[in-house]
């Protein structure tokens, strides 16, 4: 009993007297203790004679034991559970870069850093996704792009709760709170809430695309763009829209047509109350209220609200047309405009109006469409207080106040205030009719006269009044209706005070005073204000005609 009770005391002072050198760091001395006998049998009699404790209360002990001996960095007060990862982290400090490649002549501070960069070189992605077949040359990476799959976002804001996939993504997010932007342009004094943001914009200021596309030679500012542009050569599409099956090559435009299905619209503007379904749609449109267009061409100092737009811009100075239709050999500029042209052919109009189902080829069209039954008109003429649903509305509108009108008439001579009249205008010489009526093969000058004349057809009278139940194929048909209700006469001339509910009666009126007849009779060469009146004009001289024969 003795030479056991001396045995036990004899090994707890072993044990205590081991604890005191290894917090003290003596290495060199458990080595030595150590070096005759195995370290598992020892650490076995060490935990024998520790006695019976509950096995909770053990790692609970251990927990608040590591907690305490974590390395703490005097630096910066980061805090470690090893002290290799504190080491290794201290080089940030020092600037030390011992590891350096051989290919390129980079220097990293730890080897694992090195091998993960010398994948850049050798292509080499050991790390594969068993969901989709992904592959990545880095651990961490397949870690963060399997959180895609299992919808884990452990990284919270504080502020607004949103959550993200990367901590790299909530500190960039938070900067919006924050408001801090500590990132700045030497060259234009423009500043940055990330320095991944400032080195991508002083790309635009050195011209420098490094990330070449091998299929067609197209060069870009960011991997990531480059990526995105491949998939137009490979076809490939990793994200599915559960609703409507439609794939696309990137996970938000994905999330942004899914607001189609769902109908939401979180980023409200403040000004107007108009609702969008994407943050950086809600700031491009906040640019109409601000009038901030901080992006310039350089060829003809026009500015633009988006970067997209100047890109889309400048090719119309550079002349190129990269994107090419394969039904009929028309060329685009950008791909957007390729993917729109591309519903002519397939007939697709993906985007519905949910207010009297309308369907439409591309969601602006849809945006401008509803304000008819929201009554919104955004755009208003600052000479006379109109308001418009388009901004080219406006412009085109604006043209009366100042009389301009640039587009001249190589033919006749005629002026137009905006080429699309001039365009219509020419056709009147050219006979050339382009839009068919595939019911009764009838040929029009304009794409609208099309749509108003198929509506003989198919009967559609979407516009009524609400006065008396009367239903027309055009809304402006319903307008010119209403005058008669409310008998409202806005449109007056200057000469003799006779009002007109409409402006091209108004028109008509005022050629009385000029005595200018547009409408000529090639037989007699008498002139007429109105076609119609020319029209019956002509059926004298068809009578005659028939008589003599």
């Amino acid at each position: 009993e003795p030479r056991r009770t001396f045995r036990r005391r004899a090994l707890g002072n072993f044990s205590q007297c081991l604890e005191q050198r290894k917090a003290s760091g003596n290495q060199q001395w458990s080595e030595r203790l150590f070096r005759n006998q195995p370290i598992k049998k020892v650490a076995e009699s060490i935990k024998y004679v520790g006695g019976c404790k509950d096995p909770e209360e053990t790692t609970t002990q251990e927990t608040n034991r590591k907690k305490e001996k974590r390395s703490e960095c005097l630096k910066c007060g980061k805090q470690f559970i090893l002290r290799s990862h504190l080491l290794t982290h201290q080089t940030i400090h020092m600037g030390e870069k011992p590891h350096k490649c051989f290919e390129c002549g980079k220097s990293f501070s730890h080897s694992s850093y090195l091998t993960a960069h010398w994948r850049t070189h050798t292509g080499e992605r050991p790390y594969r996704c068993l969901d989709c077949g992904k592959s990545f040359s880095n651990s961490s990476n397949l870690t963060k792009h399997r959180r895609i799959h299992t919808g884990e976002r452990p990284y919270k804001c504080p502020d607004c709760g949103k959550c993200f996939i990367q901590k790299s993504t909530l500190v960039t997010h938070q900067t919006i709170h924050t408001g801090e932007r500590p990132h700045k342009c030497l060259d234009c004094g423009k500043s940055f809430s990330h320095s991944s943001y400032l080195i991508r914009h002083w790309g635009t200021h050195l011209g420098e695309r490094p990330y070449k596309c091998l299929d067609c030679g197209k060069s870009f500012i960011r991997n990531s763009h480059l990526i995105r542009h491949q998939r137009i050569h490979t076809g490939n599409k990793l994200h599915q829209c559960l609703h409507c099956r439609k794939s696309f090559t990137e996970r938000p435009n994905l999330i942004r047509h899914q607001a189609v299905h769902t109908g939401e619209s979180p980023h409200r503007c403040l000004e107007c109350g108009r609702s969008f379904t994407q943050r950086s749609a809600l700031v491009t449109h906040q640019a109409i209220h601000t009038g901030e267009r901080p992006h310039k061409c350089l060829d003809c100092g026009k500015s633009f609200i988006q970067r997209t737009n100047l890109i889309s811009h400048q090719t119309i100075h550079t002349g190129e047309k990269p994107h090419k239709c394969l039904d009929c050999g028309k060329s685009f500029a950008h791909n957007s405009g390729l993917i729109v042209h591309q519903r002519i052919h397939t007939a697709e109009k993906p985007y519905k109006c949910l207010d009297c189902g309308k369907s439409f080829s591309h969601k602006s069209n849809l945006n401008k469409h509803q304000r008819i039954h929201t009554g919104e008109r955004p755009h208003k003429c600052l000479d006379c207080g109109k308001c418009f649903i388009q901004k080219s509305s406006l412009v085109t509108h604006q043209t009366t106040h100042t009389g301009e009108r640039p587009h001249k008439c190589l033919d006749c001579g005629k002026n137009f205030s905006h080429s699309s009249y001039l365009t219509r205008h020419w056709r009147t010489h050219t006979e050339e009719r382009p839009y068919k009526c595939l019911e009764c093969e009838k040929s029009f000058i304009q794409s609208s006269h099309l749509i108003r004349h198929q509506k003989i057809h198919t009967g559609d009278k979407p516009d009524k009044c609400l006065q008396c139940g009367k239903c027309f194929t055009e809304r402006t048909n319903l307008i010119r209706h209403q005058a008669i209700h409310t008998g409202e006469s806005p449109h007056r001339c200057l000469e003799c005070g006779k009002s007109f509910n409409q402006r091209s009666n108004l028109i008509i009126h005022q050629r009385i005073h000029t005595g200018y007849n547009l409408h000529k009779c090639l037989d007699c060469g008498k002139s007429f204000s109105r076609s119609s009146e020319l029209t019956k004009h002509q059926i004298i001289h068809k009578g005659a005609t028939l008589e003599i024969a």
